[in-house]
């Protein structure tokens, strides 16, 4: 027999889990939906309740269970104290179940998966109400009735519980672990794929035989709107069920990318003379005279521990080289997006290069392009809505356009799908044929925007190509696609002369 320890996200209680629960126990589960301190169903807390408080409530619930197996289950800001917990009953806890949740490890605080601008007063963090639930999460599958019951039954949360950071003495993943994901939120096993092949290091512990992935076709709250798929997903994870990631291999990534071996550009270019300056680096076009420059904006969120940074890597140094070979000089800056809440550091780094590229005599600064990659797309909104006299084009490769619901912690102001009007800029947008959904989806918004207001944007289709094809699929399309990109920003920036 298995044992079910179930616990909720923010603002909610044991409540939440009724239906599902009691789908678990008619399967013969044993199920204890925890009741946290200081939340509704739990004992009575109050400013000095922190996540150890938590922690402690999910230890009680363990240490009850009757059956041999128990698997932990933690919902958006519940998979906190379950990790707190199962790292202190490594013996007793089989498995961690990650229910639409992040992936925090020693030393992170839940706050940082809070939407931005989470603020408390007297120590708690007030509820949502009505649409405001969807800033958590997306609201797919839940009722007026349902959402109307999350509005009545939710409590202020304790800021302590999200403000505390956790500890763990060993990894989150020194366990059998499964992500069970709702994909109406934007998060799939596609995107985990896409985020082992091309995100932070951290993620590579995804690939891992011990870790499975399930999807869910639903919201954020599948507990109140899909309590049957739900349980049995959660009985699936138990018996081992669920999709495993392979680690990323981009010498065989996909059709035609077979020579898309690690570390090399898909354009063969030749190496260009260089200079740094801090965290800008300028690669030089042999051409006398003050040339135009394109300002190259990576994506993330970027682990600074990363080795080699974005603007060593194979990417942004071919990019750079080949923009250089075209007349023009290539900048490329590491900016500081570790984590979806630094966007805005992020977009005070990204101005201050502009600032020193502009400056430096070797370029003419009224003659100036942004290329925004992947997640850096999302840095483009102030650039699109009030853009200055000299950018005289952004390009923008396999773009994201729009936070999916599940980057809440994301700042409000970046959203270029908003920022998009007839004062743009011309735009030259790469479109990746196999991109994530939830991409594509703001790119069609983004694009639809455009021509609403007028935009000047020359689409160049990669049909072939997924999202970082730069990493993953060196074809003829991608190949085509980065030549006629670059080709038309700096067209547009020599026109510009005088």
């Amino acid at each position: 027999m298995t044992a079910f320890v179930l616990v909720s996200g923010p603002f909610t209680g044991a409540w939440v889990w009724r239906e599902t629960a009691e789908r678990l126990r008619a399967a013969g589960a044993e199920v204890r939906p925890v009741a946290l301190t200081g939340m509704p169903d739990g004992p009575a807390g109050g400013p000095e309740t922190g996540l150890g408080t938590h922690v402690a409530d999910v230890l009680r619930a363990v240490d009850a269970c009757a059956a041999p197996e128990v698997v932990l289950v933690g919902h958006d800001y519940g998979i906190h104290p379950v990790l707190g917990a199962a790292d202190r009953r490594p013996g007793r806890v089989a498995r961690v179940v990650y229910l639409d949740a992040g992936m925090p490890g020693d030393g992170d605080a839940a706050l940082a998966l809070t939407p931005a601008g989470t603020r408390a007063r007297d120590g708690f963090v007030a509820p949502p109400q009505g649409v405001e639930w969807g800033r958590w999460g997306s609201l797919e599958g839940l009722s007026p009735e349902v959402l109307d019951l999350l509005d009545r039954r939710a409590a202020p949360q304790p800021e302590r519980t999200l403000t505390e950071p956790l500890r763990l003495a060993g990894s989150p993943f020194d366990r059998p672990t499964t992500g069970v994901l709702c994909t109406a939120g934007g998060a799939g096993i596609a995107m985990v794929e896409l985020l082992v092949a091309t995100g932070p290091p951290e993620y590579r512990a995804l690939a891992s035989p011990r870790v499975g992935f399930l999807e869910l076709p639903t919201g954020h709250w599948p507990m109140l709107s899909a309590p049957e798929a739900l349980a049995g997903a959660l009985l699936g994870a138990a018996a081992d069920e669920g999709h495993r990631v392979a680690p990323p291999r981009p010498e065989a990534a996909g059709p035609g990318a077979a020579d898309a071996a690690p570390g090399t550009f898909l354009l063969d270019v030749p190496e260009r003379p260089r200079e740094r300056r801090g965290r800008v680096d300028l690669h030089l076009p042999e051409a006398e005279g003050p040339r135009p420059a394109v300002l190259l904006v990576h994506g993330g969120p970027v682990s600074p521990e990363q080795r080699p940074t974005p603007r060593d890597s194979a990417t942004l140094l071919g990019y750079a080289r080949y923009l250089a070979g075209l007349g023009v000089v290539g900048a490329t800056v590491d900016h500081r997006l570790h984590g979806l809440e630094d966007y805005p550091r992020a977009a005070a780094d990204v101005a201050a290069a502009v600032e020193l590229v502009r400056a430096d005599p070797r370029v003419d600064g009224d003659r100036v392009a942004l290329w925004f990659l992947s997640a850096g797309g999302l840095l483009s909104a102030d650039w699109l809505a009030a853009p200055p006299l000299w950018l005289r084009a952004v390009a923008l490769s396999y773009p994201v356009l729009a936070p999916p619901p599940s980057w809440r912690a994301v700042d409000p102001a970046f959203r270029p799908v908003a920022a998009v009007g007839a004062a743009s800029p011309p735009l030259v947008l790469i479109r990746a044929g196999r991109e994530h959904k939830v991409f594509a989806t703001a790119v069609e918004a983004f694009l639809a925007a455009a021509g609403k207001a007028g935009a000047e944007v020359e689409v160049i289709d990669a049909p072939l190509a997924r999202h970082a094809f730069e990493t993953l699929d060196h074809t003829p399309d991608t190949r085509a696609a980065v030549v006629r990109a670059a080709r038309a920003v700096v067209d547009g920036l020599l026109r510009a002369e005088g």
